[in-house]
């Protein structure tokens, strides 16, 4: 399939009413309203293609955007071209997903990410903290510094109160997959999670709710579920 057969394929698999969600939800136009259940199908077809993936984000579809994530490969891509992604994300979906997904996969993900949550940008600052998550939450321990990420929870313990509203519910996301994937770093999460207490963001005109850290690392804790790595964060079928 080329890059024609894939957006006439989301074309025909659009709904207004998902499109009016996504709407509701922070995305921007062009943006068809296609179910990422519906994706599946076409990823069957074209299983991993990276120049298709390339020209996808490139179309500025949203939903092309989302579905280039799912058959891109991270570790093929140049430090130049995970930029552009970032820069271009447009919103929530795609800084939050899409870029950290295949950020995550390539080997200068850490350091991507490190710089991006310096960003002025709430949503490349997204993307590096949902980065961060994603590296810590599939790497092996042994080979994260745990030091960096010690400092990290301590900026977080610090500013997170200040920060702009998605950055709060992005930084929110990394104490909890730092605390549930890194063992011996959930006490120190644990703390900074009942030190930040309810975190109030806005989220639109949904029903979206933010998270309470410290309940959800204690089921994980409960269940025994600590240190569990996951192969890939992307939603595969």
């Amino acid at each position: 399939m080329n890059l024609e057969d894939v957006l006439s394929e989301l074309k025909v698999l659009s709904d207004p009413g998902i499109k009016n969600t996504l709407l509701n939800h922070g995305a921007i136009e062009p943006v068809w309203g296609v179910r990422i259940g519906d994706m599946k199908a076409i990823i069957k077809k074209i299983k991993h293609n990276q120049l298709l993936a390339l020209q996808l984000f490139d179309s500025g579809i949203s939903d092309a955007k989302y579905l280039a994530g799912l058959i891109a490969d991270g570790n093929k891509m140049t430090k130049g071209e995970i930029q552009k992604w970032v820069e271009n994300s447009g919103w929530s979906l795609i800084s939050n997903c899409t870029v950290p997904w295949v950020a995550s996969e390539s080997i200068f993900g850490e350091e991507m990410a490190l710089t991006w949550i310096d960003s002025e940008s709430e949503l490349i600052a997204c993307s590096g903290w949902n980065t961060l998550s994603a590296w810590v939450t599939m790497k092996p321990d042994h080979e994260l510094n745990l030091n960096v990420y010690k400092k990290l929870l301590e900026r977080v313990n610090k500013t997170i109160a200040h920060e702009q509203n998605s950055v709060k519910y992005a930084m929110n996301g990394f104490v909890i997959s730092l605390g549930t994937s890194v063992a011996e770093l959930t006490i120190d999460a644990m703390a900074v999670a009942k030190a930040n207490g309810k975190l109030t963001v806005f989220m639109g005109k949904t029903s979206c709710k933010v998270p309470y850290a410290p309940d959800y690392l204690q089921k994980i804790i409960d269940k025994g579920r600590i240190g569990i790595k996951r192969k890939t964060m992307k939603c595969l079928p």
